[in-house]
């Protein structure tokens, strides 16, 4: 069936360093799923058992859009006592996050290859998951290809079923009119709390009197995305949604 994606898959031949990398280590990092109609999708039915695959019960991350592990391996590095699931649809980065894992020597990785917005409601049950990441995803900049964007009203309500009671789901990009979208989709969110809501805006945003933004996650890394908008004279915006019990809606504070 045809579907809007949030993306466009980039395949080609994986430099014979990767190659050789993933035929050593893929089966170490890859969860192979069952397919679907389409080779980014996963099959209904299809379930990641995380504690299986990481070969204990410990909190888990998603980052979803991995591109070349950059964030999602430093990560991996910083808190072995985590475990770290990655959803990407780009080959070559998954290769290379593989490659990064292995250098870095960590095990506490696994990447998926498949479309976040129709995985994320198959692959995982309720309440699953500690934090979701999504960070700098394809903007799709022109106004009518806005409908691709990820960060929508429909997703918010995956991230916020697979996230337990008081998880957060980290945002980040450096397009103004898409980090005023994720902010006002987390808040339009009735599963998810903006625990910056009300506060200031910073003087440096372009449109005077939109507030809620979050101070930047300390352990967000400075990517290679991240530099090369910075060159191009633009500035990262942060937005964090709390999920709120699923019992009697109290407000929390982030972790």
């Amino acid at each position: 069936m045809s579907r809007t994606k949030s993306f466009t898959r980039r395949s080609r031949a994986l430099p014979e360093s990767l190659a050789r990398t993933m035929a050593a280590h893929g089966a170490d990092y890859v969860i192979e799923p069952r397919r679907g109609q389409g080779w980014t999708t996963v099959a209904e039915g299809f379930r990641v058992d995380l504690a299986r695959e990481f070969g204990r019960s410990a909190p888990v991350a998603l980052e979803i859009g991995s591109g070349t592990g950059e964030q999602i391996v430093a990560a991996a590095r910083r808190w072995p006592d985590r475990d770290f699931l990655a959803l990407e649809v780009w080959e070559p980065g998954i290769a290379k996050t593989v490659s990064k894992a292995v250098a870095a020597g960590v095990g506490n990785l696994r990447v998926l290859e498949a479309d976040a917005a129709q995985a994320l409601p198959v692959i995982l049950p309720d309440a699953c998951l500690d934090e979701v990441w999504t960070f700098f995803p394809d903007p799709w900049r022109k106004a009518r290809h806005h409908k691709r964007r990820l960060v929508s009203d429909a997703f918010a309500r995956q991230v916020a079923r697979v996230l337990a009671d008081g998880g957060a789901w980290r945002l980040a990009t450096d397009w103004d009119d898409y980090a005023w979208q994720m902010r006002d989709v987390v808040e339009a969110c009735p599963d998810l709390a903006n625990p910056y809501l009300g506060e200031r805006p910073d003087p440096q945003d372009r449109e005077p009197g939109r507030g809620g933004f979050a101070p930047r996650w300390a352990g967000r890394v400075s990517t290679h995305f991240e530099e090369r908008g910075r060159a191009a004279g633009r500035r990262a915006h942060d937005a964090i949604g709390i999920r709120l019990p699923r019992q009697g809606h109290a407000g929390q504070e982030e972790r």
